[in-house]
């Protein structure tokens, strides 16, 4: 990563460009607030706030898109709190340990990665789930645990994320169908928000042991199976709106659509009969139920 050190204290600047380029940081010095406006984009801006007669703002305004910590030689709302506001990610007391610095940087540098990822994962998620169109249900009477029931996978996450956004929480997402997924859910907390999904694919066995444990936590969890009967006590939502799949152009993908079929009707009908609904043979119906992870109820 490219980094600029705006410092007049040439041996202090020195020091810092050195060690940091020693675990493989490319640095430059300038000793001027006019010399760093000329540079070009860095990853990281090392920002000095006691250049004589320097108004060092103009530097922020001109690196506002790099990861800025401003050197400081002693804390006031002008060395700290005002350019933090203006568009500084941090700061750090000289005199500094270089360790310290470097931990630092790494530290700004996967948040503001981090940060980026949650964007675009948001804008995503709003983008992938605008279409799907739930019946009206308040948000704010929502208890947990919760189970929904609904064929449709996409109306149970969009209900998920729009309860998760409604108490600003991001709930930590565990299909049920990967391996030590029992284990992850028991791993956290009872205060931890958990979105768990896939149930209608495990074993009955399995299906008993996920419940007595969701059963105490603070989690929500769905399966696409509407017809299987949970002889449970914790709440329970049914999205059961099939026509609003073809509102607004969301309609069910081949795949989706076969899954739907079996998960609906292998309860309640022979492997020919189904078979004979999806216009397929039994050995290719027993190879869908692999492909998409069903297992047939016992």
């Amino acid at each position: 990563m490219k980094v600029l050190i705006v410092e007049s204290e040439i041996y202090l600047a020195q020091s810092i460009a050195s060690r940091l380029t020693e675990v493989g940081y490319n640095c430059k010095i300038v000793a001027t607030i006019k010399e760093s406006i000329n540079e070009d984009k860095y990853d990281i801006v090392l920002l000095s706030t006691n250049i004589s007669g320097q108004n060092f703002y103009p530097a922020i305004q001109k690196h506002k898109s790099s990861i800025i910590i401003l050197l400081i030689s002693y804390i006031s709302n002008d060395t700290v709190s005002k350019p933090l506001k203006t568009g500084a990610d941090d700061y750090i007391l000289k005199p500094f340990m270089i360790e310290e610095l470097i931990r630092k940087i790494d530290h700004l540098f996967e948040y503001k990665k981090l940060k980026k990822q949650s964007l675009f994962c948001s804008a995503y998620m709003e983008n992938l789930l605008k279409n799907s169109s739930i019946k009206q249900i308040n948000i704010k009477n929502i208890s947990l645990p919760l189970l929904i029931k609904s064929y449709y996978q996409k109306f149970a996450d969009k209900l998920v994320y729009e309860y998760a956004k409604s108490i600003n929480e991001i709930p930590i997402f565990i299909p049920l169908d990967t391996p030590n997924a029992l284990e992850k859910m028991q791993s956290y907390d009872d205060k931890t928000l958990l979105y768990l999904v896939n149930f209608q694919n495990l074993k009955k066995s399995e299906r008993i042991k996920i419940l007595s444990d969701f059963e105490k936590k603070r989690a929500i969890l769905c399966t696409t199976d509407t017809s299987e009967q949970i002889n449970s006590n914790i709440n329970m939502i049914s999205l059961d709106n099939y026509n609003k799949i073809y509102d607004n152009g969301d309609i069910l993908s081949i795949d989706d659509y076969v899954k739907y079929v079996i998960l609906s009707c292998q309860n309640n009908c022979t492997d020919t009969e189904l078979s004979k609904k999806l216009g397929v043979s039994r050995k290719s119906l027993w190879e869908k139920r692999k492909k998409y992870g069903i297992n047939k109820k016992k």
